[in-house]
């Protein structure tokens, strides 16, 4: 490896990166970025998407994260490239891409002349662990899938607040501000069974309809909208 590493945590986390590279006498021999997050930024953008980072409020520093999709190309007209003589084959995949090409007739086509509306691309958001803020919710707004902590019930609110992390339903209540498509529950306090947790996911829906509770090694797929 030759291009370097880049590492992005919340603050401290170059100290921590540091003091194991001596403890366990590592050799790297290309270069290592360490950034540490103080402020929502952009900590990856590139490759059809980008990846943002916001802080949290806890009794540790811990991060959020969203991944977003940039907008896809609009849906291929068929039609439209058969009057523009563009012939069915390749030139029809680099419309599709975005390249214009040369009609049949030497006329230049450019892709929206073929094209629909630009699509939405997909967002995942990532929140745990923090203490319940509004200010969440504009973070991960819009997002298909929200992986959010739901640690506590409500009966257990002032709980919640001395430790800095969150009940069900302000985890749904961040869904619902957030117009999200789907919610996902984790990191529930280890007093609930199995069986009890269904308290928590009874409060959540009462909130966002679309609560779920999330367990070991599950999978979630995260279809485009069209």
């Amino acid at each position: 490896r030759t291009e370097p590493l880049y590492i992005y945590g919340p603050p401290k986390i170059a100290e921590y990166i540091e003091t194991s590279r001596k403890v366990l006498d590592m050799y790297i021999n290309y270069p290592v970025v360490v950034k540490e997050i103080t402020a929502p930024c952009v900590v990856h953008g590139g490759d059809g998407f980008y990846i943002r980072a916001f802080p949290l409020e806890h009794t540790k520093t811990c991060v959020g994260y969203t991944l977003e999709e940039l907008d896809r190309p609009g849906e291929f007209s068929p039609e439209k490239a058969k009057e523009l003589n563009v012939p069915m084959g390749p030139l029809w995949g680099k419309l599709q891409q975005g390249i214009s090409v040369t009609s049949g007739d030497g006329k230049t086509i450019m892709p929206e002349q073929v094209l629909g509306p630009s699509r939405s691309g997909r967002k995942f958001s990532y929140v745990t662990d923090t203490l319940y803020r509004s200010s969440i919710a504009d973070e991960v707004r819009g997002s298909d899938l929200l992986i959010c902590e739901g640690m506590f019930e409500d009966a257990l609110i002032d709980q919640a607040r001395e430790k800095k992390h969150m009940t069900a339903s302000q985890a749904a209540t961040i869904a619902r501000d957030a117009d999200v498509r789907r919610m996902a529950m984790i990191h529930y306090s280890p007093r609930y069974t199995d069986k009890e947790l269904a308290v928590l996911l009874e409060q959540a829906r009462k909130i966002y309809p679309h609560a779920e509770l999330t367990k070991d090694r599950m999978h979630f797929d995260i279809p485009y909208i069209d």
